[in-house]
């Protein structure tokens, strides 16, 4: 298999689980924004609406490889952040499992910003 259809292809797995994650928060975004003020997130009224347009944006970045680099990291930063906020409890095992979850896919979002997306994406057709 080519490096590049290899790419594409994390490239959709690595995609996926934010889109779907921003549509589904658009369905309970009072819910979310709750959730948000219970961990002690400052403005989770504007919070939520910033998560929802960096999961479903950054997410379709990510698939169609446009501004790819850009959207990895900022991606691979919310992974830690969110993973740290709302996952970091050493005393539960499975909210630590959740968290270490959040950093190995900030592992590969850091992978794909060094590698960049191939050439089977936008980002290649603009170079």
């Amino acid at each position: 298999m080519s490096t590049n259809l290899q790419l594409l292809i994390g490239r959709v797995l690595m995609s996926i689980i934010f889109i779907m994650a921003g549509v589904s928060k658009l369905g309970g975004v009072d819910g979310t924004a709750g959730y948000m003020a219970s961990m002690g997130i400052p403005l989770p009224g504007l919070t939520v609406w910033l998560v929802i347009a960096l999961e479903i944006l950054g997410g379709l970045a990510i698939l169609l490889g446009f501004f790819t680099r850009y959207a990895a990291w900022a991606l691979a930063a919310f992974c830690v952040a969110s993973g740290y906020l709302a996952h970091f409890q050493p005393e539960d095992q499975m909210q630590m499992i959740s968290f270490m979850k959040n950093l190995a896919i900030a592992g590969g979002f850091l992978v794909l910003a060094a590698t960049g997306p191939g050439s089977l994406s936008v980002d290649a057709r603009r170079a």
